[in-house]
């Protein structure tokens, strides 16, 4: 599979979401969407990052862009993680891992000399028009909401 790139058109995706709801990507065309991955609900830098675009979802939605994450997590896992931190961001439940592999954040990763499979924490800002704006790969959490935010807001005006 090819890697995805800025430019790129985004890979449609419909899944299961918090709220017992349902999310397709293509139907936010209009509007920018800023699709972040990450490993796992209630860990340390996934409540962490969680918190930061949730705390900051109404400069997001002033900028025009919805927040979106999505982990392999169950949405009954995503439902306690939202109740429990107070989370504003709507989060996707990939539990097939088909939406990770599409935007190639599904990876072998190592910890402590073990191998495994998990997702490598990213974010992509996604056009209006359903084009990669911008990719985050090796997401650091500090900092990172404010420099997602920052592009949002430098994205051409449609």
């Amino acid at each position: 599979m090819t890697e995805l790139t800025t430019g790129s058109p985004a890979p449609d995706f419909t899944m299961p979401s918090s709220g017992g709801g349902s999310l397709t990507l293509s139907s936010l065309r209009g509007g920018s969407v800023v699709v972040y991955f990450y490993p796992k609900d209630d860990t340390s830098g996934c409540t962490t990052e969680a918190i930061a675009f949730s705390s900051m979802a109404a400069d997001f939605a002033a900028a025009g862009a919805t927040v979106i994450g999505i982990s392999p997590d169950s949405v009954k896992s995503h439902d306690k993680f939202i109740a429990k931190h107070g989370l504003s961001v709507v989060l996707g439940a990939d539990e097939d891992k088909s939406v990770l592999e599409a935007y190639g954040v599904w990876k072998e990763k190592s910890m402590y000399g073990k191998t495994y499979m998990g997702v490598e924490r990213s974010t992509f800002l996604i056009d209006p028009d359903g084009k990669i704006a911008a990719i985050w790969r090796k997401v650091k959490v500090p900092g990172h909401a404010e420099a997602v935010l920052k592009a949002v807001t430098e994205l051409p005006a449609r």
